[in-house]
């Protein structure tokens, strides 16, 4: 890879690794946030939801855009809101208010706008940046590794800024964002391409292109999306899970919290910058590993249920090894959707993907809270999820030879 796209790429890893943060790192100190504005913990949960709610809608029509007016100057557009939103909440919560709350979910709410049109489009742009399939894939395996090392880094960050003070990790957003924003001006240069005819079609007409193409591709695209959904809300709901029992069950708090969240989430951070560095070009690696991610991912959730240990030693270290699939997984889903879609098509398919992840990381938490007291239903559940991907990638995945699209 030449050295002037390692610049590049540098730059558009800092969106996913700011998105993350703007999110993961309030996780730890919602309990916190909960005491200091007096609220529920229902409502404080709202400060994550409304992000990545908002985020789900919006991420298809930021797609559509970008396909049209172009990546680079949608995702200055969306780092830009996302400062603004970034600022409502952060200074809000600085100088007081009345309604703090409610303004602060406001500023959340911009900010999952923000978010929409920011990492989901890095995805097809490194697809438009770089020339061979075998550096896409890698390019592709160093921005799921920045997601995933934002998440890794989240929850150790998150709980040291409160301790400062509760509202600091709202405060700081708007400033890393300003950082991305510098980042992508000056070192990214995207390729010029012609878009024109895709600019001047209508969005009926591009509507019904893209059900043209889900139409031609068929179950590849669809299975791709359902893993991709399904791995999300299996990561999201275990990691809500040892949130809540490292407080409740092992009493332990802050930043130690923190830490041991971290190690599963370190696991996909380096399991995706091995994977993406291994397939390559080669969509049967693509496939195959996505199988093996399944699989372990599935050994692992039916270990925890089997054993329904009280060990926390063994319960980490078997997440770590679910989370090592997931990751496995990540870089071989995307690779897929970008390599396998036309450029003009490339943001507003990369998009939907992006929003059926989303949908996953709202959902994990929520259906997991309603099963904490039946753990073993719970990782059961997780199992089979696991089982329906491996099948999926089995049934629904079939490479084509190296020198086709699809």
């Amino acid at each position: 890879m030449k050295e002037r796209k390692k610049w590049d790429l540098a730059a558009l890893a800092s969106i996913p690794l700011i998105m993350t943060l703007a999110n993961s790192m309030l996780i730890p100190v919602l309990p916190l946030m909960q005491k200091e504005l007096h609220i529920s913990s229902l409502q404080a949960s709202l400060i994550i939801t409304v992000y990545a709610a908002v985020s789900i809608v919006f991420i298809p029509v930021a797609g559509y855009l970008s396909d049209r007016w172009g990546r680079k100057k949608i995702i200055i557009i969306g780092l830009s809101i996302a400062t603004i939103g970034g600022c409502i909440s952060g200074f809000v919560a600085w100088f007081g208010n009345d309604h703090v709350y409610l303004i602060i979910l406001l500023g959340r709410f911009i900010q999952g706008i923000g978010a929409a049109g920011a990492f989901p489009i890095v995805l097809p742009l490194v697809g438009d940046m770089l020339e061979s399939e075998e550096e896409v894939s890698k390019g592709l395996g160093m921005i799921e590794t920045s997601n995933t090392f934002g998440k890794v880094i989240s929850p150790i960050l998150g709980s040291v800024l409160a301790l400062i003070v509760w509202y600091f990790p709202l405060a700081v957003i708007p400033f890393i964002c300003l950082i991305s924003i510098a980042a992508v001006l000056i070192l990214v240069k995207v390729p010029k391409k012609d878009n024109k005819e895709q600019s001047n079609s209508s969005v009926k007409e591009f509507i019904t292109s893209i059900k043209k193409l889900l139409l031609e591709k068929g179950l590849w695209v669809y299975t791709v999306f359902a893993i991709g959904c399904i791995s999300m809300f299996i990561l999201f709901g275990f990691l809500y899970y040892l949130s809540t029992i490292l407080e409740d069950t092992y009493r332990i708090y802050g930043v130690w919290k923190g830490t041991l969240l971290a190690i599963p989430l370190s696991a996909i951070c380096l399991a995706s910058f091995l994977t993406g560095k291994f397939v390559g070009k080669s969509r049967p690696r693509m496939k195959w590993c996505t199988f093996v991610g399944a699989v372990l991912l599935l050994a692992s959730m039916l270990l925890i249920a089997l054993l329904s240990t009280k060990s926390l030693f063994i319960l980490i270290t078997l997440l770590f090894i679910s989370s090592a699939g997931i990751g496995i997984m990540l870089p071989c889903l995307d690779a897929f959707i970008t390599e396998g879609i036309e450029k003009k098509q490339r943001g507003t398919i990369s998009s939907l993907y992006s929003s059926m992840r989303f949908i996953g990381v709202a959902l994990g938490p929520l259906i997991t809270a309603l099963f904490l007291n039946k753990s073993m239903l719970l990782f059961y559940s997780f199992a089979l999820l696991a089982l329906i991907c491996g099948i999926l990638t089995l049934v629904g995945i079939k490479p084509a030879p190296e020198n086709s699209a699809n």
